[in-house]
């Protein structure tokens, strides 16, 4: 599927977002600075063995620093001199993008710098372009145009939980929103008409066809056709309309956690040749996280037909 969650590496997050961005030469320049970067001097900045540079701007009392397996969410900007390469705000709806901190993968990775912060805590990172080329990332010939040249990073951290943290708020939020989305999903079924089916999990689901071939079972590679779209039936992506310019086969592995809850539920009661519409309440789906035009806690109707299953 075309969308995914944002949750990885914000070293990979960034970096990977960076080499796409300026490969196409899709950066502006900063026109106004941030007053603390505009007053920072080099006697504000601090040196890790590692090489990057650091200004804690704010410091916020108490809170915990992150450790391997924490999440974190953060809001974060990247700069060659004055080009805005990369400003998640803008990429994720306004929302801090969310990641599970791993283990530094090179010397000067921003993953340092973001271990030494708390909640509440805004700094500025730098590490000299040549270093991030060193360390295998992909650079365009114009950043290294000026002797010295400096990769910089302003980052503020939204919270830090543990993985348990995390997952209890998580839980609690999934069985509010739960409630709340089976209510807009019967009401709609009222209004339309429609007698779905339900399963346990709450993905309601009208079978079309069955199909005649191979069960779609755990573990087996599926390949599928679909649309999907909100409850007021707006398209969001399809592998067979035209206008979303993919139009091919999907293939996944069923039961791995390569597409949606949603999806590994509603497709595992299919068989090949088997069309079915699914409507996935949020929990089932992207959650509260923004994914492109979905809208957190947004509620996903799937039209799908299952074309092989190998």
């Amino acid at each position: 599927m075309k969308y995914q969650v944002l949750i990885g590496s914000i070293a990979l997050f960034s970096f990977t977002c960076f080499s796409a961005t300026t490969a196409n030469g899709q950066f502006k320049k900063n026109k106004k600075k941030d007053k603390a970067e505009a007053t920072a001097t080099k006697e504000d900045f601090k040196t890790l063995e590692s090489g990057l540079a650091y200004w804690i701007v704010k410091d916020a009392p108490g809170g915990k620093t992150p450790g391997t397996g924490d999440y974190v969410e953060v809001n974060l900007r990247s700069y060659v001199g004055d080009s805005l390469l990369i400003d998640s705000r803008a990429m994720n709806n306004n929302m801090p993008v969310q990641f599970q901190v791993a283990e530094p993968s090179f010397k000067g990775d921003l993953v340092e710098g973001i271990r030494l912060m708390t909640a509440g805590d805004s700094a500025i990172f730098q590490i000299p372009v040549d270093s991030v080329e060193k360390a295998g990332v992909p650079v365009q010939p114009w950043m290294k145009e000026n002797a010295g040249a400096m990769m910089r990073y302003e980052v503020s951290v939204v919270s830090v939980k543990t993985k348990e943290e995390l997952q209890q708020e998580q839980d609690a939020l999934s069985k509010k929103q739960m409630a709340i989305d089976d209510k807009i999903l019967q009401d709609y079924f009222t209004k339309n008409k429609i007698q779905p089916k339900k399963t346990a999990s709450g993905l309601y689901y009208v079978m079309k066809k069955e199909g005649d071939g191979p069960a779609a079972e755990k573990g087996k590679k599926v390949t599928v056709n679909y649309t999907g779209k909100f409850l007021d039936g707006e398209a969001f992506d399809s592998n067979v309309d035209p206008k979303f310019q993919h139009v091919q086969p999907f293939t996944f592995v069923l039961g791995q956690g390569q597409v949606i809850r949603g999806w590994d539920e509603g497709v595992a009661l299919l068989k090949k040749g088997g069309e079915a519409t699914f409507y996935i309440p949020s929990s089932l789906a992207y959650g509260a996280n923004a994914q492109g035009p979905i809208k957190a806690n947004s509620i996903l109707m799937f039209d799908v037909e299952v074309t092989d299953v190998e």
